[in-house]
């Protein structure tokens, strides 16, 4: 790492954005060798193991030391899967974030296909998805270093190298690196989507764009299929399909739009679009 690079990666410390919002993968690099880093996280790794195997009674994620390690690496605080308390009981939190929210495994009582623990962020008010599993999250992080690194900024190299190093063995199984440059895929949302999966963020974001263009359509279409139980479990998408569907009704009408059978029905006889 250059020195300059060194010394800005100490104090980077860039906060996740609100599910809806920016990319929430960014950084606070420590200073730190990758070996300390990874050492430091290691120290507490097999108490989260221990906790989901003998507290939470089931198998934990495989690359859950992995994901400890580049929680540290970016600047988070790895806490003991005990600090419960205030905590609604089926998590079992990781790490703080300098904002004081908590990234989090989730203990479901009966667990939907493909969602055993998925990783959720607790925060003052209620409970975020952040990723169906360990590996898609840790994927997508990868990801998303790969692609303000390859802008040729230090600072951001240098982030990538350290998450690289932290994620150890587990990494080339879940990304290869300098394959977001390759897909030549110039949008990295679509990128995520196609190749990682799908991201409650990411939808959303994707239809407050199409609103934004005045593409209403495309907007309430997106937002629908954010319902159609890709994230069982979580009322988060019914909340913003609402929202959509306000705020393409308050732009103004143009045209009527036969939309198939579904939510919109239920809440709307009529289902307007409007540009």
């Amino acid at each position: 790492m250059r020195p300059a690079a060194a010394a800005a990666a100490s104090v980077l410390q860039a906060p996740r954005r609100a599910l809806g919002g920016m990319s929430f993968v960014a950084a606070r690099c420590a200073s730190s060798s990758s070996s300390s880093v990874a050492a430091a996280a290691a120290a507490t790794s097999y108490d989260h193991v221990s906790f989901v195997k003998e507290i939470a009674v089931t198998d934990p994620p495989e690359h859950l030391n992995s994901l400890l390690n580049v929680l540290h690496a970016r600047g988070e605080k790895i806490v003991s899967p005990g600090a419960k308390r205030g905590l609604i009981p089926l998590v079992v939190p990781l790490s703080e974030s300098p904002q004081g929210n908590l990234t989090s495994l989730l203990r479901w009582p009966t667990a939907p296909s493909g969602m055993e623990m998925p990783v959720v962020e607790v925060r003052n008010h209620g409970l975020w998805l952040l990723a169906k599993n360990v590996n898609q999250y840790i994927h997508r992080i990868l990801v998303e270093a790969d692609s303000r690194a390859k802008s040729g900024d230090d600072l951001w190299s240098a982030v990538r190298e350290d998450l690289w190093s932290a994620v150890g063995e587990a990494g080339p199984n879940i990304y290869k690196r300098g394959d977001l440059k390759e897909s030549q895929m110039a949008d990295l949302d679509v990128y995520l989507l196609k190749k990682v999966g799908l991201f409650p963020d990411i939808l959303e974001r994707k239809a407050s764009r199409h609103l934004e263009k005045g593409d209403n359509v495309s907007a309430l279409i997106t937002s629908e299929f954010y319902t159609r139980d890709q994230f069982p479990g979580f009322g988060r998408p019914f909340v913003f399909n609402s929202e959509v569907q306000k705020r393409a009704y308050l732009c103004g009408h143009v045209a009527r739009a036969k939309i198939m059978p579904s939510l919109f029905d239920f809440f709307l006889p009529s289902v307007y679009v409007y540009s």
